[in-house]
């Protein structure tokens, strides 16, 4: 009924699953035929699938479904059950799947990915990590061969050709991370030739609320290693020592700190009497303010770890490790100072892209996952994606108690490690997700004080975390974790080889807890899905505290409750409030999704109309063609002297390092303009359509000037005594593309309260002078 109804009103997970459901039993009723083929026979019925286009015909779906059915019996003993089907179908029409936890959602996806291969198209199969894309492909593999369809993947340390190679398979299993940072790098090419990534086609999108969603708040930015920074020990030495309070102070939401007028007169008689605000001297405040940012607002063990003497970036969405990955504009350094470490190269944007761009690329789209429901809307609106909710292939029967709220949070962290006591002494298996690094390795400390063995799974060593979230449902296990919470690996009872399965059912399954609430509920959701996979038995609980940051960031008001002795709220006004504080959270980081949305899509208007210039430079010579019109005398010099596919060849190399030199200085500007653009909150102007403004006639004449310096370079060319061109002779360098950034982009999320945080630095300052 309630299906129903949200078709007739056109509400995200209207899709209707009932023609799907028809062909159910046909695709059954065509299992004794082909069982009865050989393992080529069969290969040989997928092949000829491939004799018509897109979208499949009723038929030919129904033949698809039984065939791919019988190859995964054959090949990986498991016999895909009627909803996985319906999962299968749903995706080949372009809609996000969204199938409970366990309900084998890799082997629905990779018959889907197979069923669009066959008809010619080219598959890229999206994930969240390294790890996923190759356990999948590899996993999937026999599958993928008895169907006649060639997979590959590609990992972080894929090599260039190892990258092509597996781009030219039928099917290609690789995170979202990399693809895009494959596009960044083919943006950047020289030669057509040294591109990797092929015109795009199908993205079927594994976990696709994490990739759509989560990831796609934060653009992935490639960057290119410019010049070495010492890192500024002085400073950060002298910021380690400031007072939280009285000489700085941090904007609500942890994204701003600024120096009071007290920590500004202090800073300054540290320094030796210097004025931060010299107008003459403006190289000692960014010092400061670097090294204030690294001490106040970046902690270890939760936005980065120190491991192996580096400083390593954790990917706030995954909770993993982020490899080759830094902060800009010096952040990183001033981070690598305040942690004594050795300090690393900066460097310089080149080019950026939102998953928004990189998935709108492919004319179709689709996906999985377990929790899209809570995202429907945004999957509608950004990537135009319905969500078709598959029911489960056995009844639910996990029990969800809730939330049980306490006033402080060592009183919420005593009734966790006190439940957590008892439930272990009955042997039942227990997993608790924590929001951070940092926390769930002072609740293991806890848990080993009081005599609870447990394992911790944080980004610390997240490459074990396969086989550490294998085991959470072994009997008297106590398995501590982040959010990363090992997504795509089950969670069976009574270990991975389940021998204690019947003991652990006994006892009741697995029980989650949740050591607070996320901010988000559908982070909530996945942790819980944790348990109760199949028709497993299994629980879960929420413990939460007033002090807890989404509570006392989001919540109007956190006083007046009434506590008992062991410090717990039971009062239902309380409980819902907790509600309306993730509800806040949530609103707040879908503003964040739709400014960045937003914020991006002049920038890639301009980007389109470079890229679109480069792309006739490549192909057609037409760097080549405008400079022997702007230096004509020269290029003819060239032509006699080295010939005309040398002189094309430099041409080409010129023109390029202008647009792309151009395009990145281009891009430095706008961060500029981005940075400064929440002061207009003031003047009450919208700050969106303040950054066009300024950025579109900052854009205009922009191919013009890169022709005109194009031109300038060209001119000094010489050739050389081996007869060839060499344009480093004249400047034109290429960038080492060695590394990305980790950029939390927050275009105007918080704009009023950063602008009135400057605007009181600078008029404390003022004070200061005065």
């Amino acid at each position: 009924m309630a299906d129903s109804v949200r078709r007739l009103l056109g509400k995200p997970g209207a899709v209707d699953l009932r023609p799907y459901t028809k062909l159910l039993e046909s695709i059954e009723a065509r299992e004794p035929d082909l069982r009865d083929l050989s393992d080529a026979e069969l290969t040989d019925r997928a092949t000829e699938l491939g004799s018509a286009d897109l979208p499949y015909d009723r038929h030919d779906l129904v033949e698809l479904c039984a065939v791919g059915r019988e190859a995964a019996r054959r090949t990986l003993d498991e016999r895909p059950f009627d909803v996985q089907l319906l999962g299968v179908m749903a995706l080949l029409d372009g809609h996000i799947a969204e199938m409970a936890t366990g309900e084998g959602k890799t082997l629905s996806g990779a018959l889907a990915a197979a069923g669009f291969a066959l008809r010619g198209q080219r598959v890229h199969v999206l994930s969240v990590n390294d790890y996923l894309a190759r356990r999948d492909a590899e996993w999937m593999a026999p599958l993928y061969d008895m169907l006649g369809v060639a997979v590959a993947w590609i990992g972080e340390e894929s090599t260039a050709e190892e990258r092509r190679a597996a781009y030219s398979a039928d099917v290609t299993y690789a995170s979202v991370s990399e693809l895009g940072f494959d596009v960044l790098r083919d943006r950047m090419v020289t030669d057509i030739e040294q591109r990797v990534v092929p015109e795009p086609s199908i993205a079927l999108i594994d976990e696709a609320d994490s990739v759509l969603v989560d990831e796609a708040r934060v653009p992935l930015v490639l960057a290119g290693a410019a010049e070495t920074t010492d890192a500024d020990v002085e400073m950060a030495e002298l910021v380690r020592h400031l007072t939280p309070g009285t000489d700085y102070e941090i904007d609500p939401e942890g994204r701003n700190v600024q120096l009071t007028e007290a920590g500004i007169d202090r800073v300054e008689k540290e320094l030796g009497g210097v004025d931060l605000y010299d107008e003459d001297d403006t190289s000692v405040l960014p010092r400061v303010n670097l090294a204030l940012h690294a001490h106040a607002l970046l902690q270890r063990d939760v936005h980065y770890v120190v491991r192996d003497g580096e400083v390593r970036l954790i990917n706030e969405s995954r909770g993993r490790i982020a490899l080759l990955q830094r902060w800009p504009d010096g952040l990183q350094a001033a981070v690598e100072a305040k942690e004594r470490v050795a300090v690393s190269d900066t460097g310089e944007v080149l080019d950026s892209i939102t998953v928004q761009s990189l998935v709108l690329r492919y004319p179709t789209r689709c996906g999985m996952t377990g929790t899209a429901m809570a995202v429907a809307d945004q999957l509608r609106e950004f990537y135009e994606l319905e969500v078709a909710v598959i029911p489960p292939n056995k009844p639910c029967i996990r029990e969800d108690e809730g939330t049980r709220l306490y006033a402080t949070r060592e009183e919420k962290e005593d009734a966790l490690v006190e439940e957590i006591a008892e439930v272990h002494a009955t042997g039942r298996p227990i997993l608790i997700g924590t929001q951070d690094v940092a926390e769930s390795e002072l609740l293991a400390k806890r848990l080993g004080a009081d005599g609870l063995e447990c394992v911790v799974l944080n980004a610390k060593n997240d490459a074990d975390e396969a086989a550490i979230i294998a085991e959470a449902g072994t009997y008297g296990a106590i398995t501590v974790s982040t959010q990363m919470a090992g997504r795509g690996t089950d969670i069976r009872l009574g270990g991975s080889d389940m021998a204690d399965r019947d003991r652990v059912v006994e006892k009741g399954g697995l029980y989650v807890m949740g050591y607070g609430r996320y901010p988000s509920s559908r982070l909530d959701d996945q942790l819980r899905g944790r348990a109760g996979r199949q028709g497993d038995p299994g629980a879960s609980a929420y413990f939460v505290s007033v002090e807890d940051d989404l509570v006392a960031n989001n919540a109007p008001e956190t006083r007046g409750y009434e506590a008992q002795g062991d410090g717990a709220i039971t009062d239902e006004s309380w409980l819902r409030m907790v509600d309306h504080a993730q509800r806040v959270s949530e609103g707040k980081l879908l503003e964040v999704h739709r400014n960045t949305w937003r914020y991006n899509q002049l920038i890639d208007v301009q980007r389109g109309v470079v890229l679109e210039h480069r792309e006739a430079v490549l192909r057609d010579d037409l760097g080549d063609r405008q400079l022997s019109i702007d230096c004509p005398a020269h290029h003819a010099e060239l032509v006699e002297a080295a010939g005309a596919e040398e002189t094309a060849r430099a041409a080409r190399l010129i023109t390029l390092y202008h647009l792309d030199r151009g395009w990145t200085d281009h891009n430095a500007f706008l961060a500029e303009l981005r940075e400064g653009i929440h002061l207009r909150f003031l003047g009450r102007r919208d700050p969106l359509d303040e950054f066009n403004r300024d950025a579109v006639p900052a854009f205009k004449g922009f191919l013009d000037e890169a022709r005109a310096r194009a031109a300038e370079t060209f001119a000094e060319a010489e050739v050389g005594e081996d007869g060839t061109i060499d344009v480093a002779e004249v400047g034109v360098k290429r960038p080492t593309m060695t590394w990305t950034y980790m950029v939390h982009d927050h275009p105007f999320s918080s704009g009023l309260e950063t602008a009135i945080g400057r605007f009181r630095g600078k008029l404390s300052a003022s004070g200061q002078m005065a």
